[in-house]
């Protein structure tokens, strides 16, 4: 068990994986969550801190207090996002974005597609030191990478469970999905309610793949590749239908990518290590072998 959750993966992919994630969140701020700095206009006796919250205690938020947050967060982000420093760097993202949370869902509504991202942030910092392209396996890096990959499952499993505990079977053969529609549905999802037991079956079919999402983890690394492919797609349907993005949640499954192969820097860099010939033709590469000549 234990070399399964230390598993080494290339330095590389924890570099790409950490720049994504924390990129993300600079994003979350100015695109997704936004909305998160209006909460200090209601009155205070509405904050109703998560357990955490009043835990440790937080102070109940205020017009100073979020702006410096927000901007501090999305600065540090950004640095992060380098890899510098990751250790310093990483915990400040994470503790700040927990208290961003914390402020974002402690008004009534709890989102649970984030549990994989502040997984994620949580770990990072403990992969150490990660350069981009580097091919050196890091177990340090494999454990944060299995951490998140564990919570982002969890967050399939654990919603089928909630569904089970408080809607039962009832769940599946009710209209969940038909509200759904009503309220935030698109042209698409409009033509698809119009296929007779269609969204009953859907409805059964999503409690099976949540259910069964943990099978991932058993499966070879093509197959692995593959299902996780689905479960993207699936996102991919509930976007195009009912608007909904989990964001945050498909940003931490890409723990399960191969990331150190996307590298679009080095993309970006290979038109400069061209060079143009002395009469202006066209560019030939600085290096490498001349092509075979046929002497026929």
């Amino acid at each position: 068990m234990t070399g399964w959750l230390t598993e080494a993966v290339p330095r590389g992919r924890v570099a790409a994986f950490r720049t994504l994630v924390y990129l993300f969140v600079a994003a979350d701020l100015v695109v997704f969550t936004p909305w998160v700095r209006t909460r200090v206009d209601v009155p205070g006796d509405l904050y109703q801190p998560l357990l955490i919250g009043r835990l440790l205690p937080l102070p109940t938020p205020t017009s100073a207090l979020v702006g410096v947050i927000f901007w501090v967060l999305l600065a540090v982000s950004l640095l992060a996002a380098t890899g510098r420093a990751p250790r310093l760097l990483g915990w400040t993202v994470f503790a700040l974005y927990f208290e961003w949370m914390i402020v974002a869902m402690s008004y009534g509504k709890v989102d649970h597609d984030r549990f994989g991202l502040l997984v994620a942030l949580a770990v990072l910092p403990t992969a150490g030191r990660a350069r981009h392209g580097d091919p050196t396996r890091t177990q340090a890096g494999g454990w944060a990478l299995r951490v998140t990959q564990i919570a982002v499952i969890c967050t399939y499993f654990l919603a089928a469970w909630a569904k089970f505990r408080f809607g039962g079977l009832d769940w599946a053969t009710g209209s969940v999905l038909a509200r759904a529609i009503i309220r935030r549905g698109t042209d698409l999802a409009d033509v698809i309610a119009q296929v007779p037991h269609l969204l009953i079956v859907a409805q059964f079919g999503i409690l099976a793949f949540e259910l069964l999402s943990p099978v991932v983890f058993l499966l070879p690394e093509r197959w692995r590749l593959a299902t996780v492919g689905f479960f993207y797609s699936f996102h991919l349907v509930t976007i195009a239908t009912i608007t909904i993005s989990f964001a945050p949640h498909l940003a931490a499954m890409t723990s399960f990518l191969p990331l150190e192969k996307v590298r679009p820097v080095l993309w970006l860099r290979r038109p400069l290590t061209r060079r143009r010939d002395p009469a202006g033709g066209e560019s030939t590469p600085v290096a490498g072998p001349e092509p075979a000549v046929d002497p026929a």
